[in-house]
């Protein structure tokens, strides 16, 4: 298989070793002198920006993804001109950081910051006591505090560089002062580079029209970060949502009044499931079976139920849902899931498919155990006492249900605060329900003992 080539830096290195000798050979010293300088042979797709028109432009990408690096050399895009002393397309740029310490150290001093990557003739002098960058040119970059918001009143730019915006304390007054500074030349311009949180600024800027999205995970950087870093926080993030979030940078949404919260999710994680008393496969068919139809939810969740209720734990071991698949391809996907972790009982809603549900599962197998469940509330009502079992501490995941914990989410007592279904979370509902509440609630029953 050929090599995916992202750059001319990529090139080089796969090239023969007689096509790299040959390729610097052809370099007369200027060129020799300008390679390590010119980004746009060394960099990934994803921190050059898109050459269409822009406001704004977000490089979002895990821990050493390579964000500041892109970041700078959108500055010195910005503020550099043809030779040295001409002028570039901005002259008064805002750097924005959660600290100044954050904004000196990093954007400014930092391995990958303004200083390291510009080119000796144009390298911009640091004053200190103004907390501000001067090219030779006559550019010049002045730095700021999510801190202090109050200092973006006044100052204006043409061009900004906002970085790691979702950890700043004051992120949205600091936006939006900023956002009135933006006023010089004809069409002014910023580039964030954050890892991202789920805030509410962030996701405005990315529901704006005129804003642009690159995306990296880390490992897209795995040639200039240490294998042994890389290979200690896969193992110890990999399928966390804390990994999605810091290493493959993933947003991830959490809706207002949401019945699970990112945090719960995270305190519900372990490695090993304990040993089980029961498994079941809980299905949540679609209507219809085609490439527009909604999510087949077919989750496997086992229990330990021994004793009394209130000591029942139940834990999420498998989704495995299934998009626009038809009707026989999904029940055989059950039936398989069963097999697979040695399940008691299959259970599915019947609500939409009635008898079929049942009839298109035999017709696979005739003697697997099955109940079909009647739905007589809503998804939301449903989930409610779910839910609350996840508060208590008593339903645990294991790794690997990032599409499933991303639905449970956005599921509000309102409703479902996304497009479609959350067809993975009325399965996972209809497992809990199977393995925890009816039972427990069969338990609780009083006894009525004949005369």
């Amino acid at each position: 298989m050929r090599p995916v080539l992202r750059s001319g830096a990529d090139w080089v290195a796969c090239a023969p070793p007689e096509d790299q000798t040959a390729f610097l050979n052809s370099l007369d010293n200027g060129a020799l002198l300008a390679l390590p300088f010119l980004f746009e042979f060394w960099a990934m797709p994803h921190q050059l920006p898109p050459e269409y028109d822009w406001r704004a432009w977000v490089v979002m990408g895990g821990r050493g993804a390579g964000k500041t690096r892109a970041g700078a050399e959108w500055v010195r895009s910005e503020v550099e001109g043809p030779r040295p002393l001409d002028p570039g397309r901005s002259r008064r740029v805002a750097l924005v950081g959660e600290t100044l310490d954050q904004v000196r150290e990093v954007m400014v001093f930092g391995d990958s910051g303004l200083l390291a990557c510009s080119p000796p003739d144009r390298r911009p002098r640091w004053e200190a006591t103004r907390h501000r960058l001067i090219w030779p040119n006559g550019a010049i970059a002045q730095t700021f505090s999510a801190h202090d918001p109050e200092r973006l009143r006044g100052p204006q730019f043409d061009a900004a560089w906002a970085d790691e915006l979702a950890k700043w304390k004051k992120a949205e007054q600091t936006w939006d002062m900023l956002q009135f500074g933006l006023r010089l030349g004809p069409s002014p311009r910023q580039c964030i580079t954050t890892t991202p949180r789920n805030l509410g600024i962030l996701r405005s800027i990315l529901a704006n029209p005129t804003t642009v999205v690159t995306h990296a995970q880390t490992e897209a950087n795995r040639a200039n970060l240490a294998a042994s870093f890389l290979e200690a926080v896969r193992a110890r993030y990999s399928g966390t949502r804390l990994g999605r979030q810091e290493l493959d940078g993933i947003l991830l949404e959490e809706s207002e009044g949401a019945l699970w919260s990112l945090a719960t999710l995270e305190g519900a994680r372990i490695d090993n499931a304990p040993a089980l008393d029961r498994i079941v496969v809980a299905v949540d068919p679609p209507v219809s079976g085609h490439a527009g139809s909604d999510e087949c939810g077919l989750v496997v969740a086992g229990a330990v139920t021994k004793g009394p209720p209130q000591n029942w734990g139940a834990v999420v071991l498998e989704d495995a849902s299934l998009s626009g698949v038809a009707p026989t391809v999904w029940a055989q996907a059950a039936i398989d899931a069963m097999e697979r972790h040695g399940a008691d009982r299959l259970v599915a809603e019947v609500n939409q498919g009635g008898d079929l549900v049942e009839t298109v599962i035999r017709q696979l197998d005739p003697l697997i155990p099955f109940r079909a469940l009647h739905a007589s509330r809503g998804k939301a009502a449903r989930a409610e006492p779910v839910a609350a079992l996840y508060e208590q501490g008593r339903v645990k995941h294991l790794r690997g249900l990032d599409a499933l914990e991303d639905q449970m989410c956005r599921l509000t007592a309102r409703g479902y605060d996304a497009p479609g279904s959350p067809d993975r979370v009325d399965a996972l509902v209809w497992a809990i329900h199977e393995l925890m509440i009816a039972p427990a609630a069969h338990w609780r029953r009083p006894r009525v003992r004949s005369l």
